[in-house]
């Protein structure tokens, strides 16, 4: 699941600034990489095209190996690269700042796959109206996708956190907590926000649809290892690009490889294509790069980095969300230029739109 954490210990930011140190140093290409990514409907390809000869295919093509592990926890997997046993990671764009990043890790997003597009979900019990929630207890997965929705819901009425009392509950209790007489809202994700609705007493008061863009997932990896070993994020590229358009075929080979996904993540096809629809998938390379050089991207990177500063997710004793930088396409730099740790570029993207991968 797309959950921030405040779990990486410093020992594993120690590990993690340690290895920084250690690639920078070394600066030696390599021949084998290690992928991780975990259950959701945008990055089930990753899993598809280890099980289907596309990742050995681009493997192959650059004479490299490509690893690509399934976590079963997605916070696991995040610390497990941070601490750099993994090259590269699936993430969304809020975490990879408040983990990778803010752990020292300087870390360049491969591939920007979607973005969440109503997947995500406030809800409200025998309530219709957004402004219902006022005074209410607000179940969610704290510091997560969900509590910065959950500020953008309240922000569009006029509202903020302390118009409400989150309670932190884990996405795995979600639906039982629903069923309680106490909990009258939550904020969550699918296939949880698909699973609450079918209550008679659920209402979907606000989703990320209404804030289009803003929760990203990207395949991202160690800055140093592309920049040593650039043929590495092309070969990702050509996985992710080869897998999502045979996934978003009008063919046998296309349904069969959703309902393959849809199994793989617990539910079926027509599951998962209900929450393809509640997601703006990227299966076309110029679409994606066209959205990652937009205005709209630095705009969203603002607002994130100033809900994690508020949320003491940029670091202990960060003076203000300008801790850490994130340089955009363009080379433009939020925040501390003497301190990168994110980056968004367009050149995997654009050398896949332009076939030259």
């Amino acid at each position: 699941m797309r959950t921030l954490s405040k779990l990486l210990s410093l020992s594993l930011i120690g590990a993690a600034l340690a290895f920084g140190a250690s690639t920078s140093a070394e600066a030696a290409p390599k021949k084998e990489f290690k992928v991780a990514w975990s259950i959701y409907v945008g990055w089930m390809p990753w899993g598809y095209a280890a099980d289907h000869g596309i990742v050995k295919k681009w493997a192959d093509k650059y004479h490299i190996k490509i690893d690509v592990t399934q976590f079963n926890d997605y916070v696991e997997s995040m610390n497990q690269y941070t601490a750099g046993a993994y090259d590269a990671v699936t993430l969304t764009n809020m975490d990879g700042l408040s983990i990778p990043a803010a752990g020292g890790v300087d870390t360049t997003a491969v591939i920007v796959g979607d973005f969440s597009n109503g997947n995500d979900a406030v809800i409200l019990k025998n309530k219709d109206k957004l402004a219902d929630i006022k005074g209410q207890k607000v179940n969610l997965v704290q510091y997560s996708v969900s509590e910065y929705l959950l500020s953008r819901a309240l922000e569009s009425i006029g509202m903020s956190e302390r118009d409400v009392s989150v309670v932190n509950t884990s996405d795995a209790d979600m639906v039982a907590a629903y069923k309680t007489p106490d909990v009258t809202s939550v904020v969550t994700w699918n296939p949880l926000v698909s699973t609450i609705l079918q209550d008679p007493s659920a209402h979907k008061v606000f989703d990320s649809s209404q804030i289009p863009g803003e929760i990203m997932d990207l395949m991202v990896a160690n800055t140093q290892v592309l920049k040593d070993n650039p043929d590495f994020g092309k070969a990702l590229a050509g996985i992710w690009y080869d897998t999502v358009k045979l996934m978003m075929s009008d063919t046998a080979a296309g349904k069969a490889a959703k309902t393959e996904m849809g199994k793989a993540s617990g539910t079926d096809l027509a599951g998962f294509d209900s929450q393809l629809a509640a997601t703006k998938l990227f299966d076309k390379p110029q679409e994606a790069a066209s959205f990652t050089a937009s205005a709209k991207l630095p705009e969203t990177m603002n607002r994130v980095r100033k809900f994690l500063f508020a949320k003491g997710l940029l670091g202990n004793g960060a003076p203000s969300a300008d801790v850490i930088g994130i340089e955009m396409p363009d080379g433009k730099v939020l925040g501390d230029k003497g301190n990168v740790k994110l980056r968004f570029t367009t050149t995997y993207m654009d050398a896949a739109a332009k076939g030259t991968l």
